[in-house]
């Protein structure tokens, strides 16, 4: 975790999700977008899901004496609820539509080939 804030706590409990699926679509053979479609159908409830209970887990801080405890509960249920709305259901979905093909490209040294 950064020592400044908690920034990154947030990013961990379902991160890869939407996008392995989409990965596993797209290599199924489904176009770039059906493959974000299909992705969204399987994790979308998922993230939702695990995102929902971050953010009351995190709310209940706030009830604690402790400014900075409150602080800290009230800074994360803010970025997991932002995480899990704008970024994974609009922002990454919207990206990946928008460059197409080029969200499968990767330099040589880091392909996986099976």
């Amino acid at each position: 975790m950064n020592k400044s804030d908690g920034s990154s706590l947030p990013n961990g409990p379902s991160l890869g999700v939407d996008r392995a699926r989409v990965k596993e679509a797209h290599h199924a053979g489904a176009d770039t977008v059906a493959s974000v479609i299909r992705g969204l159908e399987r994790s979308g409830r998922i993230i939702a899901s695990a995102a929902a209970i971050v953010v009351l887990v995190s709310l209940s801080f706030v009830a604690a004496d402790i400014v900075l405890i409150k602080a800290l509960g009230l800074g994360t249920a803010i970025a997991v609820f932002l995480d899990a709305t704008i970024v994974r259901a609009l922002l990454v979905p919207a990206s990946m539509r928008l460059l197409g093909e080029w969200n499968w490209w990767a330099p040589r040294w880091l392909r996986r080939e099976p």
